[in-house]
């Protein structure tokens, strides 16, 4: 799947509006998916037919949905549609609902509903059988009253995505994750249905239905566009089997390059990313700071939890300068965080980081996994908030963390970090730990020049160790934390010696 496949706007030509088939009332969604539950997952052919078959990126790019029929459908007085064409990395069709009538329409698929680059198409057939659909971009008036800006992309797997104001796309969400990180190749439910409600109050509701070899499943989320684009969802899992490796409320982003280890390429930007930070509010009401890697070596981090209150993956720099990109705009990519409605149980909030040589393949993965297994035949209904932002990240903490530095020391045995908060820290002393066989030396705190907040720096000896992990946390003179808890993890595989 790639990440930065991304359609070009729709042409201009103004066609005759698409017609929708009026159909009986149909079961609900979720029923749809019970029903599929109950069934044998029946594999589809994801050999696609002329015109969509065997395409380049840059042919793919050269196909748009034409405005009044593929694109730009009417949702309501403030919403519109595009229809998303197969091909490339989407084979899989997807059905699209839209109101019509007092209920639901499928909205029928074929090539004329699409503009074809001439530099490569000749010519477009008529049909297309198999074809369908590989999922809809949605569009509302974000940044002008008077432009449909995009809001929303769902395509690819159980993939979607979303800016507000002032955004550009980067880290995106998926409905369901199963075997990240694990030995075994990671299975990727996919949407085979998708439907739009009428909007109501600035909102439009959106129900999926996803299968897999190993589930079915139903997706509902009410979206609510504007400065942070904020959304409502329910995620019902109907295993077909016993799965105990299930990511639930995955967010997926990338990291290439940044102030802990820059010097992985050499490329003139200081920093490359889609988000720089895990951000973690547990239930004994910690929160934790993890900065992401990229790892010589995937490794997989586990966060125990019970009740967990929210996470996120975030992207902390917000100036142009510490990017030096003036197209992909690293800036202004949102931050995504998820908020549990009701109690999770017991379980742990997993990262998955995967090496990357460049930028252009998501490598972090953070995800909800519970404890106990979900058992074939049951039924698992997760709710949460999902805020796609701009924002600080909120920490609750007298110092929050503004940045983490990492180099070699020039002996070529240890390795210096430094973590530094905003304000001053008097009277607060660091408490800093390391897992076995590591050697932690020069801890010290001491306030920045020109009020730039406080400095803790120390050295890490790793010893004989393939990987460490750090904690840090400015502490009051009765115990309390005073910062969120700094977490690292040095790895031999990436830093060589240190």
């Amino acid at each position: 799947m790639d990440r930065r496949l991304f359609l070009a706007g729709a042409a201009t030509l103004v066609c005759a509006p698409v017609t929708l088939r009026a159909q009986p009332a149909a079961p609900t969604l979720l029923d749809a998916a019970r029903a599929l539950a109950r069934r044998p997952y029946v594999a589809l052919d994801a050999t696609l037919p002329p015109p969509f078959a065997g395409l380049s990126y840059d042919a793919y790019r050269g196909i748009r949905p034409l405005p009044g029929r593929g694109s730009l459908l009417p949702l309501g007085d403030a919403f519109a549609v595009d229809l998303l064409p197969p091909g490339l990395f989407f084979p899989h069709p997807v059905a699209v609902e839209l109101p019509e009538g007092g209920g639901f329409a499928p909205v029928p698929f074929a090539p004329d509903l699409f503009d074809f680059d001439p530099r490569y198409f000749g010519a477009i057939p008529d049909t297309a059988p198999g074809a369908g659909f590989s999922g809809l971009r949605l569009r509302h008036p974000l940044n002008d009253p008077d432009s449909l800006d995009e809001v929303l992309v769902v395509q690819g797997a159980s993939y979607f995505r979303a800016i507000g104001q002032a955004m550009v796309y980067g880290l995106s969400a998926r409905a369901v994750a199963l075997g990240t990180g694990s030995p075994a190749p990671e299975e990727f439910p996919r949407f085979t249905r998708v439907r739009l409600h009428p909007p109501a109050g600035g909102t439009v509701r959106l129900e999926a239905v996803i299968d897999s070899p190993s589930l079915a499943g139903h997706l509902d989320m009410v979206l609510r566009p504007g400065a942070d684009t904020e959304m409502e969802l329910a995620v019902t899992i109907l295993p077909r089997r016993e799965i105990a490796d299930i990511g639930i409320a995955p967010l997926t982003s990338m990291f290439f390059k940044g102030e802990m280890h820059a010097a992985v390429a050499d490329d003139f930007r200081p920093r490359v990313h889609d988000s720089d930070l895990l951000l973690i509010e547990n239930g004994a009401g910690e929160r934790l700071w993890r900065p992401l890697a990229n790892p010589a070596l995937t490794q997989t981090s586990a966060f125990v939890d019970d009740g967990p209150v929210r996470f996120g993956l975030w992207q902390t720099p917000r100036r142009f300068a510490e990017f030096e990109d003036s197209e992909a705009r690293y800036q202004d990519r949102p931050s995504a965080q998820v908020e549990p409605q009701g109690d999770w149980g017991r379980g742990a909030v997993v990262l998955v980081e995967i090496p990357t040589g460049d930028e252009f393949m998501d490598n972090i993965v953070a995800f909800w996994r519970p404890e106990a297994a979900l058992e074939a035949g049951s039924e698992h209904r997760f709710a949460y908030r999902l805020i796609w932002t701009r924002a600080e990240p909120a920490t609750a903490a007298a110092l929050p963390i503004r940045q983490s530095l990492s180099g070699r020391e020039h002996d070529g045995r240890r390795r210096r970090y430094v973590i530094d908060f905003d304000g001053l820290a008097e009277g607060l002393e660091p408490d800093l730990s390391a897992s076995d066989g590591a050697d932690l030396t020069g801890l010290s705190r001491f306030a920045l020049p020109e009020g730039q907040g406080t400095r803790v720096t120390f050295l890490l000896d790793p010893g004989a160790g393939d990987a460490v992990d750090l904690r840090l946390v400015l502490r009051r003179p009765d115990g309390a934390p005073a910062s969120p808890v700094w977490i690292a993890r040095w790895s031999r595989a990436r830093d060589g010696g240190v």
